[in-house]
């Protein structure tokens, strides 16, 4: 070999060698003990922490030390382990990924992420030791979805305000539509929610996408930029949380709109996280648009359904989440719908706490009450788990915990003669299968039948607006939709003249008994 020779094959595998690096990402996760987010001389690594690119998954070695493939636009996440927590920057968002695009997102409506330039030497993620408990709660919003700044203020004083400060809630998260197709809407948004003073986890919704873009790889620039991946996983307890976005945009059937479904490379994903998972975890899986349909919808792809199904049939304990529908349902998946288990599979379609989109009469606060279209008011959930078993509360907003029904009756009945009217009751968390109760004066209890109908209360705050004489403030409601979780029972009239009390109770699917009262008064 001449020495001219000797020089090219010196530069040729130079140039190999720097473009496998860029090609590879390495790094280290290790245990933060000064919180300083740097890994330091004597802070060690972690072994056997699962690490993605978005698709492939792999555990650290004995050091801590990972490697993943690299594209031009990858995000780079540690799947945080249970013992653990993740730092936070000043607007409480967990820090536990990277972005790598080397010349930023393309020209869109609203700004993507800034050009990362090269692959960093390492990507290292920072996990802080923390005792592990198997109980523990979170909080869960529904779409926040404000349009305008005033309806930020809206969400912050009728939703965020009850919970800032909450102890004992481990984190927060909102299942998508943050916000309203104004994509700058983000930082405000983040800005309100900061407040709560946990961190906060979010889903992408069907008004947070990039619209302005022909692949749906691409729908998601803005929200990376503000949140990170739209996609990923961590651990709590016996807890594995699964974040997913499930909007395909455009819709691929004729690029018109949108579609809830999965991507290829989210299922690999989902296939590789859970190689890594127990089998006796509790698997919690979190998107916006619902996997559950009411006939003729057709919102979700059957066969990513299927998919999913396929996927979590080795998991005997699984749970879903998703909001969108602005209504509160829960829909139990069997093996006749397709689910893979004996066990049904149960999807909690989550209320939004922005309501029927900030709409309705104000409260006295001037935040629109904003009642949902099936009768549930706007609030949230606490999901409390122990283990790999779980249970929830819905909070309304602005009401007592123990407020779980909206009973209707007539105020006023005719002694002694029969009537048409009923006593309905909405029970928020109800499902089809809970049993529900009522009695009068505390005499026996009477079983209640259940019905899918219209809600009678929701159904009188939309004829004060169409009845009024004058235009009453705030927007008017949507129309109704058929509410899944409600009961009825003939209203009796066989009392004394005087006031009576009506007293209604339910049993829920975990077995626990909520009670609620309502007066009336019977006239000669």
């Amino acid at each position: 070999m001449t020495k001219f020779s000797f020089l090219i094959f010196i530069v040729l595998f130079s140039n190999f060698q720097k473009s496998d690096a860029q090609n590879i990402a390495r790094g280290f996760v290790y245990e933060d003990l000064n919180r300083n987010n740097i890994m330091d001389r004597k802070e060690k690594g972690i072994e056997g922490v699962a690490v993605s690119n978005g698709v492939q998954v792999v555990s650290t070695d004995k050091d801590g030390k990972y490697e993943l493939p690299a594209s031009d636009d990858q995000i780079f996440f540690v799947v945080k382990p249970s013992g653990y927590s993740l730092p936070m920057n000043e607007l409480n968002q967990p820090l536990f990924y990277y972005i790598h695009k080397p010349n930023g997102s393309p020209k869109l409506k609203y700004s993507g992420v800034s050009p990362t330039g090269a692959l960093p030497e390492h990507i290292n993620f920072a996990l802080i030791p923390k005792v592990a408990a198997e109980s523990f709660k979170i909080l869960v919003f529904g779409d926040p979805q404000p349009y305008t700044e005033t309806e930020v203020d809206y969400f912050y004083h009728g939703i965020v305000k009850e919970v800032e400060g909450v102890q004992g809630v481990e984190f927060g998260l909102s299942l998508g539509d943050l916000v309203g197709d104004d994509l700058n809407l983000f930082l405000p948004y983040k800005k309100a929610l900061s407040r709560v003073g946990i961190p906060w986890h979010n889903v992408m919704g069907n008004h947070d996408e990039n619209y302005d873009v022909q692949h749906d790889s691409l729908s998601d620039e803005s929200f990376e930029q503000h949140f990170g991946p739209a996609t990923y996983s961590f651990n709590q307890g016996k807890v594995h949380f699964i974040i997913l976005d499930d909007i395909l945009y455009p819709d691929p059937r004729d690029s018109s709109s949108y579609w809830g479904g999965f991507r290829d490379d989210q299922f690999e994903f989902l296939i590789n996280d859970l190689k890594l998972v127990p089998k006796d975890f509790l698997i919690v899986l979190a998107f916006h648009i619902p996997i559950s349909e009411r006939e003729g919808w057709g919102s979700f792809r059957p066969s990513d359904r299927e998919r999913l199904f396929q996927i979590l049939k080795e998991f005997p304990h699984t749970l879903s989440l998703s909001a969108h529908t602005h209504f509160q349902s829960q829909d139990f998946f069997t093996q006749k719908d397709g689910w893979l288990q004996q066990k049904p599979h149960h999807h909690f379609n989550v209320g939004a706490s922005c309501g029927d989109w900030y709409s309705g009469p104000y409260d006295k606060n001037g935040v629109p009450v904003s009642t949902m279209r099936d009768g549930t008011p706007k609030g949230y959930v606490y999901l409390n788990f122990r283990g790999n078993t779980y249970n929830f509360d819905y909070k309304v907003a602005g009401k007592p915990a123990n407020y779980q029904f909206e009973i209707y009756t007539p105020k006023v009945v005719k002694a002694n003669k029969s009537t048409s009217a009923h006593i309905v009751a909405n029970f928020f968390i109800g499902a089809k299968t809970d049993s529900v109760f009522y009695r009068v004066d505390r005499g026996n209890w009477i079983a209640m039948t259940y019905k899918e109908a219209y809600d009678p209360s929701y159904m009188k705050i939309l004829f004060d607006y169409d009845f009024s004489e004058e235009l009453m403030p705030g927007r008017r409601p949507s129309n109704p939709d058929y509410c899944n979780h409600l009961w009825f029972a003939r209203m009796p009239t066989k009392f004394s003249p005087g006031l009576h009390q009506i007293e209604v109770r339910a049993i829920d699917m975990f077995g626990r008994e909520h009670l609620q009262k309502k007066d009336f008064r019977v006239v000669e």
